[in-house]
């Protein structure tokens, strides 16, 4: 005879009340003004550890990319530049690691600390738009914008800008709300500190100048000592690196010339269409998501079997809405419309070799431009939901990520670039450096894409010396490179080596030289072999 017994009335009752309770109380949490900045910051710190871990399981195979290790070796010391880019992002990696060993973890949890608060900063911009419900909509649409976990996974003065250029745009936002001085030095200083990441910050810096002299409001903006106030503070916060940058005679400058002109134009072209393609695709997940959280708004099911159409069309209403800022929200469509179209057409007019990187820093405010559309009606429900798709998303990643690293190693098991074993090639090489010489091996000399893993992997961390590239980091000189010795580094196969054995020969023609092979096994599995050709200069007597 069945004992099976059903759940009373009451047992099913109370568990959908706390299912409910629990909506209510995180929408709740979302709006309170006491109670929704803890909120977005528990999910800002719950994001930062769930993508660390899937990114330590994705990349277990992996050395870290070659932009983290150069950023290490920059924090390495203090300086006001280093060759390539301005400071802020070697002086960050330099504060973190003081704090954390130099470990493959430790990069991942840099990166994801990185956009984790750039999460919270874009949820400040949105208050200053929209109203406390759809901010949060906004943030969470953020946290899954994929350059804010699985693009994010390498730090570097790209992904640093998401910190600066969201805070640049907070400080515009409010300066142009209250047009005080203060706001104007707040805003110069938030100018200073985006430029010390990186120049490429001119465009949205440009975007901004351009987004307050179109606004309807300008002259109320222009009149006050805000927009000068903020010009003069930038250009005295800037004086140091400006000194620095002329004493280096503006190798910056010289980089990204060399780096990034183009004559092709066809070659332009295909790469502007890349850039726009790329970006394209990763906004639209977020925005396609958050469609659906709006759409899984009650009734839907009944609405998709009696009036489909309304799932789509109810989110829509004409009339004013008190939830957005409209002279805000001019600013913000302004400053993204700019930023988004500038640098395609900028790329196309001067010839330049357009990134897809490039585009990481340009559009977080895509979310907040799309939700602050007045005509957009955000109901409670869709908080909840864009909160449960992105922890179900989260979650259901963390769990499939060694099999999607395993996966991927399978698909790409000759590629040298992503599976080379560099960081065992810098734990031999500080073996042979103190059986030779019993010291620490001081000085890594080579090409950056080699030696900077050097420079990251090898308990001694030595200096990184690149003998044929104008744009040197400056964290080492030629007489230190004769006054240590060195270990000279190459990729066996890369075109680059006559130039470099020439510089050997010049510098330490009594190099010894060696040829090393590397190959890392990652649960069984082995990477592919690299051979390396290594040049061993004593230290001078």
């Amino acid at each position: 005879m069945s004992t099976t017994s059903l759940p009373s009335p009451e047992v099913r009752t109370k568990a959908r009340l706390s299912f409910g309770r629990f909506r209510a109380w995180l929408v709740a949490c979302a709006v309170r003004p006491e109670a929704r900045l803890w909120l977005v910051i528990q999910l800002a710190i719950l994001h930062a550890v769930l993508w660390t871990f899937i990114l330590i399981n994705l990349k277990a195979a992996q050395d870290v990319h070659m932009d983290v290790a150069e950023a290490y070796g920059w924090g390495q010391k203090f300086l006001w530049g280093y060759g390539k880019h301005p400071p802020l992002s070697g002086w960050v990696a330099g504060l973190w690691f003081k704090m954390f060993p130099a470990a493959d973890w430790a990069t991942y949890a840099l990166a994801m600390a990185t956009v984790s608060a750039g999460m919270v900063i874009c949820w400040l911009v949105a208050l200053r738009v929209v109203d406390a419900r759809r901010a949060f909509l906004v943030v969470v649409m953020v946290a899954l914008y994929p350059i804010f976990n699985f693009k994010g996974f390498k730090y570097n003065p790209d992904l640093l800008q998401l910190v600066t250029l969201p805070l640049l745009v907070l400080a515009y936002l409010n300066a142009f709300e209250k047009r005080s001085w203060r706001s104007g030095v707040l805003l110069g200083l938030a100018g200073a500190l985006a430029l010390m990441t990186k120049y490429w910050v001119l465009t949205m810096i440009g975007a901004i100048g351009l987004a307050a002299l179109i606004h309807p409001e300008r002259m109320r903006f222009l009149v006050s000592p805000a927009p000068w106030v903020a010009i003069v503070t930038m250009v005295v916060a800037m004086i140091p690196h400006v000194v620095w940058l002329a004493e280096a005679h503006f190798v910056p400058l010289t980089y990204a010339g060399d780096t990034y002109s183009l004559a092709d134009s066809g070659q332009v072209h295909q790469l502007v269409t890349g850039y726009m393609l790329h970006n394209l695709g990763l906004l639209a997940l977020p925005v396609a998501l958050a469609g659906l959280a709006m759409a899984l708004v009650p009734p839907s099911f009944t609405l998709l079997l009696r009036a489909p159409l309304r799932i789509v069309t109810r989110a829509w209403a004409r009339g004013a809405n008190p939830g957005v800022n409209v002279s805000q929200a001019l600013n913000v469509w302004m400053i993204q419309i700019i930023v988004a179209f500038g640098p395609p057409l900028g790329a196309l007019v001067f010839g330049v070799y357009l990134k897809t990187d490039w585009g990481i820093s340009l559009f977080f405010l895509v979310p907040l431009a799309l939700v602050a559309i007045p005509t957009l009606r955000v109901q409670d429900a869709s908080l909840f939901n864009i909160a449960a798709i992105w922890l179900v998303l989260s979650v259901a990643t963390l769990v499939a990520s060694p099999w999607i690293a395993a996966r991927e190693m399978t698909a790409n098991a000759g590629n040298t670039a992503t599976y080379g074993a560099r960081s065992e090639l810098a734990r031999e090489l500080t073996q042979a450096w103190h059986a030779r010489f019993a010291s620490r091996w001081a000085v890594v000399a080579g090409t950056m894409e080699t030696i900077q893993p050097m420079v990251f992997y090898s308990p001694d961390h030595p200096s990184p010396f690149t003998p044929n590239e104008a744009w040197a980091s400056g964290l080492t000189s030629l007489d230190d490179v004769k006054t240590y010795g060195f270990i000279g580094v190459f990729d066996a196969t890369d075109e680059r080596l006559p130039k470099f054995e020439k510089w050997i020969s010049e510098v330490a023609p009594t190099a010894e030289r060696v040829v090393m092979t590397t190959r890392r096994f990652t649960h069984g599995k082995a990477g592919p072999a690299m051979s390396w050709n290594v040049y061993i200069a004593p230290p001078a007597k």
